[in-house]
């Protein structure tokens, strides 16, 4: 079933420079390519933002508007559109240098949503992640909150820093997905598992930890459940967490699992049915992974 979702956070432009010294431009930003791939998947797609008057502002619209997501109404400002140059390297994994500023205007909200959605530099960064926060606590009553902390420590700094803010929002979260690399560098730890597990002592239903090759694997009131990877030939790993973040939130749309009502039914979803959630995430990233850029799928492409 479809749903309707609220994301909030950075739109940009990723200025991507291949392992061989190539450059290309395309509109990048961890919140907008969730945003991007659940309107692809045939959901009602909202983003706050944050972009500039400019051309490349310009072309993030075009591309919003061509996957279908909505800009709220104070999206767009006359100042510059933020950048993020993201370098690859021989396996097409990215690092990334930012010039961004953030301080989105949260007026023209839909009044109401299924779920909201943030991650990476929005919540963090001042002055913009305190709005973000106030975002996710006036919506809570009333959605499902879903988080991915997709750090960038070129932005992020020190991790013990922005650790207590990181784990603020898992609180006011029901879902929250990492990556394997984002926890070892938050916690300093190659105990991965246990910390996203212990994420569930802060509140949320749902805790979900990428590992690359080794697959998923999500923490609930009912146990740990591990699903394989999806193998594909990878081009880049641009948009990937991105997109199996959207395709978590695209299967619990599917089971009907969003919603402040559902937060039961979600706390205490069978290991079968997270396994699904797992890999309907999965097979979205595989697909991203196999084309360059943060490019997700459309729903035709996947019958």
């Amino acid at each position: 079933m479809t749903a309707k979702f609220l994301i909030v956070g950075e739109a940009l432009t990723d200025i991507v420079v291949d392992a061989d010294g190539a450059r290309r431009e395309h509109p990048g930003g961890s919140p907008m390519n969730v945003a991007v791939a659940l309107s692809r998947l045939g959901h009602e797609t909202h983003l706050l933002t944050r972009i500039g008057d400019d051309d490349r502002g310009a072309a993030i619209r075009a591309h919003l508007e061509e996957s279908g997501v909505q800009l709220t109404a104070h999206s767009a400002v006359d100042a510059p559109t933020s950048t993020a140059l993201a370098r690859l390297d021989a396996t097409g994994a990215a690092t990334y240098e930012f010039d961004l500023l953030w301080d989105p205007d949260p007026a023209g909200q839909p009044e109401s949503v299924d779920a909201v959605h943030t991650s990476s530099i929005a919540a963090v960064l001042a002055p913009g992640a305190e709005t973000v926060v106030e975002v996710l606590r006036a919506r809570r009553p009333s959605a499902t909150i879903s988080y991915d902390p997709n750090a960038r420590p070129t932005l992020m700094g020190d991790p013990a820093t922005v650790r207590p803010l990181i784990e603020a929002n898992i609180a006011l979260s029901d879902v929250v997905k990492a990556s394997d690399e984002d926890v070892t560098w938050l916690y300093g730890t190659d105990d991965v598992e246990d910390v996203v597990s212990s994420w569930r002592d802060l509140g949320p239903a749902l805790t979900v930890l990428t590992r690359g090759a080794e697959g998923a694997v999500a923490f609930s009131s009912t146990g740990r459940v591990q699903v394989a990877p999806v193998v594909v030939e990878a081009v880049d790993t641009v948009g990937a967490g991105d997109t199996f973040s959207a395709g978590i939130l695209d299967a619990l749309a599917d089971k009907d699992l969003l919603g402040a009502g559902r937060r039961e039914a979600l706390t205490y979803m069978p290991n079968d049915d997270i396994a699904a959630v797992l890999r309907r995430a999965s097979r979205l990233a595989a697909v991203t992974v196999s084309r360059a850029g943060a490019n997700p799928p459309w729903s035709h492409e996947l019958t």
